[in-house]
């Protein structure tokens, strides 16, 4: 009759909730309870050894319950009545089976074990079991672990009279159990060091119930504590989110410190652990804390976790501790060489990059690079548009095959040789031609005939809008169509002449395009459309629909839609892409350069909505820039600690708004100004850029990044 201890939730027997009167103590009920109506009789005629276990069943602070004769009239302590939560306290007194009804003899029920043990005699130890129980009438059902012993109970003849029941509850052991190995399986996927960060504090709040939790890691000489207390609100896009990262003090009377500089563990049961430095109310009133080494080859830092109250540090939660701390620390020494390595190959992929795209009157520019899946290694796309002698554009777009630091110095030699070609002779064949030979000559001079490149080079006569292009290799460009007189915008891809790929001694045509007024372009390379198992002409069709379907084509927004456009897993290449489009009427634009203070986002929303209202702009418009605007300054101010720039673009048909910093972050945060006007750091940042925006999106850059949105403006702007 073993049982097995883990059951799939399809098989988790649950007890059914019952109405719940006022509550006394279970030793008050049955001492009220007219008994002579059940199989037991009246208490005083009761069998003394049945007596002598009901009184001590009752005194016991373990659960325990006892259930008597054929019936199996059930008599339980105040720690079963927790237990068994909203059948409490109806069962008392009452037949087992009526009580649990089809849990009773359920395949995980107590029925058949304990009608086994009452016939035979024998006692039984059962397996480690799951319930589903209601703790009171209409509430959620939560799930318990706990472990059932089962042994006759004989009177004063020595016939068995019942069955007494003590269960000791696992589940805090269970689920912390269950929470290691999901810890575990986080930490494999965690990438940063602020990945490593949000998975051990969501595990350490989640597991152990923790009023104060901190994570620390050296940065240099110094540490720096990303911090979780207990009431702290997070969602689900807070969880996404970097955290907030912190400098801590150079003092070792920080548990944290202490713990990370001695390698040793520290548990105190009670007192005030960070009462000579802690910053706040939330630390001060600390009693109980536990700090845990974090030590590999290359990191040193370490976790605690603190309770308001005296905490009895056991054995089994101090192993348990211990455990996560090492995949802790093995995560983070991970993380660490990754960001190391990420790090320098995004430099140099971004530094071989322009860092400014031209501006011109009727002209919007803009550019897009991703890296690979892994983001671990240089890679081979690369974009640029530069100015010629005779005021045309140059625009390109090429890819060198490979993903190593090799492709990206191919890369770099062939955007400079580009480069220098077209500010002697802008043609399109000419500049592919002088490039093959370029490449043609590093293959050999490297003995490796295997330098694959491909390019899609064009030249735009801002007079009247017309492109030549040229493609060697590469697929063709995407043409996005304002709609006229109504009519919705189409796409298409543009019909270049095909070329052979350079460095293989081919020949080049052009073709041309005109772009009309509302019309986009868009130049990227393969790794926008390959995906794994679909056909490349699958990623072309999703690309061009998605350029069709945008809300409008401004370039920035075409940029981002068009890296999220192909469904699929996608490969490890990198990926880039630039989009230039004519606009229909010159658009306005200013610009303000934010000092990185307090005062900083309010200056924004005063300049921008005077600038606004100027060019009037609709009120509603306004206040919607105004306010997200004021968040991305405030995130760019506070999380950078640089000063951000703020840039707004109005045509007739939409607002662009852009707001940059030199910060190494990268990543949108959610922001709010508290009522003393001083920067905060979460809030309500990304929820009204998604509410509020007709689209949106961030562009890292060589130094810093770029978060902008787009507000479509429904009426005639002056």
């Amino acid at each position: 009759m073993a049982r097995s201890g883990g059951v799939s939730s399809s098989m988790v027997p649950t007890l059914p909730a019952q109405a719940q009167p006022e509550q006394q103590s279970c030793a008050d009920l049955v001492a009220a309870t007219d008994w002579s109506a059940t199989a037991l009789g009246r208490r005083d005629d009761w069998d003394p050894a049945v007596a002598a276990t009901v009184e001590l069943v009752l005194s016991c602070p373990m659960p325990m319950a006892l259930s008597c004769g054929d019936g199996f009239v059930l008599i339980y302590n105040d720690a079963y009545a927790d237990l068994i939560g909203a059948l409490h306290p109806a069962a008392l007194g009452r037949p087992a089976a009526e009580t649990f009804g089809d849990l009773w003899l359920a395949p995980d029920g107590p029925g058949g074990m304990i009608e086994e043990v009452y016939r035979s005699g024998r006692p039984f130890l059962e397996a480690e079991t799951q319930l589903t129980v209601a703790r009171t009438e209409g509430s959620r059902p939560e799930q318990a672990f706990l472990t059932r012993g089962h042994s006759a109970v004989r009177d004063s003849r020595g016939a068995v009279a019942g069955v007494l029941t003590v269960a000791a509850v696992t589940t805090q052991v269970t689920r912390r159990l269950q929470n290691l190995g999901e810890l575990t399986a986080r930490l494999a996927g965690a990438l940063t060091i602020d990945d490593v960060a949000r998975v051990v504090l969501g595990y350490l709040t989640d597991s152990f119930d923790v009023d104060h939790c901190l994570f620390a890691v050296d940065d240099g000489t110094a540490f720096r504590s990303v911090r979780r207390i207990r009431g702290e609100v997070l969602d689900e896009a807070d969880e996404r989110l970097p955290p907030v990262w912190k400098p801590l003090p150079d003092d070792d009377r920080w548990p944290l410190i202490a713990a990370a500089r001695e390698g040793r563990p520290l548990f105190v049961p009670d007192g005030e652990p960070l009462g000579a430095v802690a910053a706040d109310r939330h630390e001060r009133r600390i009693r109980a804390l536990a700090a845990l080494p974090l030590h590999t080859p290359s990191l040193t830092g370490a976790l605690s976790i603190g309770y308001r109250d005296p905490h009895t540090w056991l054995p089994a939660e101090r192993a348990l501790l211990s455990a996560a701390a090492q995949l802790v620390a093995q995560a983070a020494e991970r993380a660490r060489r990754f960001e190391a390595q990420h790090g320098t190959a995004q430099l140099l992929q971004r530094s071989m990059l322009p860092e400014h795209l031209p501006e011109l009157e009727r002209f919007r520019i803009a550019a897009r690079y991703a890296p690979g899946v892994d983001g671990n290694a240089a890679g081979g796309d690369f974009y640029d548009a530069f100015r010629l002698a005779d005021g045309r554009l140059a625009i390109v777009l090429g890819d060198v095959a490979g993903h190593d630091v090799r492709a990206a110095a191919v890369m770099g030699q062939v955007r400079a040789a580009l480069r220098a070609l077209a500010l002697t002779n802008a043609e399109p064949p000419a500049v592919l031609t002088g490039l093959d030979r370029l490449v043609g000559s590093l293959g050999a001079e490297s003995r490796n005939e295997e330098i694959f490149v491909t390019v899609v080079y064009g030249v735009l006569d801002p007079a009247d809008g017309t492109i030549t292009l040229a493609s060697a290799g590469h697929p063709p460009p995407v043409l996005r169509r304002a709609g006229l007189g109504g009519e919705p915008p189409t796409a298409e891809l543009v019909k270049v002449p095909p070329g052979a790929p350079l460095g293989l001694g081919g020949r080049w045509q052009t073709g041309q395009v005109r772009l009309e007024p509302g019309d986009t372009i868009m130049l990227f390379s393969d790794g926008m459309v390959e995906r794994r198992g679909r056909s490349l002409n699958e990623g072309l069709d999703a690309l061009v629909t998605a350029a069709a379907t945008a809300t409008s084509g401004d370039p920035r927004n075409l940029c981002s839609l068009a890296t999220a456009a192909v469904p699929g897993p996608p490969t490890d290449d990198d990926v880039a892409v630039l989009a230039v489009e004519r606009a229909v009427a010159r658009s306005r634009s200013d610009t303000m350069r934010v000092a990185p203070e307090p005062t900083g986002p309010s200056r924004v929303r005063h300049w921008m909505t005077a600038r606004l209202r100027e060019w009037n702009v609709p009120e509603p418009v306004i206040a919607s820039a105004v306010l997200c605007t004021s968040e991305l300054t405030t995130n760019a101010l506070l999380h950078a600690g640089t000063p951000a720039q703020v840039e707004i673009d109005l045509n007739a048909d939409r607002l662009l708004v852009s707001v940059a910093d030199t910060g190494t972050r990268g990543s949108v945060i959610r922001t709010r100004t508290d009522g003393m006007g001083s920067l905060s750091s979460r809030g309500r940042g990304l929820g009204l850029i998604e509410e509020l925006s007709d689209s949106w999106g961030t562009d890292p850059s060589v130094r810093g990044s770029t978060v902008w949105f787009e507000l479509l403006v429904n009426s005639t702007v002056d």
